[in-house]
């Protein structure tokens, strides 16, 4: 905790060039007696950090200054770098402000090591704008409204509470508290149209479990199938190492897909190059589909 204000004295006292310490006393929330031993502190380190008295003095930091491993070791630095460039490719354009002033200040050309886009190959609208939206409303502690979606084909009006924006399976999801249940609920980004932020505010503290309990979206089934080897590329892409290959090339796969009309929509969109085999009773359901089908393209 310590030196996380330390750090944050520096980097105020190098934004606005001289504070008092009742000053920075109030800003950090701690006595002005701390902020003298924050002081000593820094001086100790190798600061160059200097009071002076009388009117018109403060606690101020020679103009020439820049952090350096006094402080931060070069690694440190490099880590905050690549940790905020993270943060920048999904949360726009404060975090790339906050870079580039970091990285002036450690005299550090930072390499630009990761990309986040948003849209996918089919040129769909991104969710850079949903996601954003709801970003801020976490940030603001604002109630969000918007139209969902759900796996059963309907569309509802839903009035949430934000609470996290989690990343799973190859998909955004939002965590929040749900005003019309009035429990907890997960929805994917995808999903989620109209959205607006209201002028509703809350006050409600959340504290997360892990994400591998939070994101139980939906009820699952264990599916074994069977793939032609034309569809090697997308099955090694979507399933890595549950994967078994047979002496003809074929590849099977045992995965846990939801118990619902989503699983029927992936298996087709393999089209002729997948087989269920197990279990018998989605094997049926999925003929009874196929057959439907058949009846529509009859004439």
């Amino acid at each position: 905790m310590q030196e996380s204000r330390l750090f944050r004295i520096v980097y105020y006292l190098l934004q606005n060039g001289k504070a008092t310490a009742p000053e920075l006393a109030q800003k950090f929330e701690v006595s002005i007696r701390t902020i003298y031993r924050d002081i000593d502190a820094l001086s100790s380190a190798g600061i160059p950090i200097y009071a002076t008295q009388g009117k018109g003095g403060g606690i101020s930091i020679l103009n020439d200054y820049t952090l350096d491993k006094s402080l931060f070791s070069e690694q440190e630095q490099e880590q905050m770098l690549i940790a905020l460039q993270g943060m920048t490719a999904t949360t726009g354009q404060n975090s790339n402000e906050l870079l580039t002033k970091l990285s002036g200040l450690f005299q550090i050309k930072s390499t630009n090591w990761i990309d986040v886009d948003f849209s996918d190959w089919m040129h769909r609208v991104p969710q850079q704008d949903t996601f954003n939206m709801i970003k801020e409303a976490i940030f603001q502690k604002k109630v969000i409204s918007f139209c969902y979606f759900n796996g059963k084909g309907n569309n509802e009006k839903r009035n949430v509470r934000p609470i996290q924006l989690v990343f799973k399976s190859k998909s955004w999801y939002l965590y929040s508290f749900c005003l019309l249940r009035n429990d907890y609920r997960f929805f994917k980004l995808t999903r989620i149209k109209e959205l607006e932020m209201l002028s509703e505010t809350f006050t409600q503290n959340f504290k997360p479990t892990k994400i591998e309990k939070q994101v139980q979206v939906e009820s699952t089934v264990a599916v074994k199938l069977k793939f032609d080897k034309q569809v090697a590329f997308r099955v090694y892409d979507e399933f890595a190492d549950k994967i078994t290959e047979d002496s003809q090339g074929n590849l099977y796969v045992q995965v846990d897909l939801p118990d619902n009309e989503i699983l029927y929509s992936y298996v087709m969109s393999f089209s002729d190059s997948v087989e269920i085999i197990e279990p018998q009773s989605i094997r049926e359901q999925m003929k009874k589909r196929l057959q439907k089908i058949q009846e529509k393209y009859r004439t």
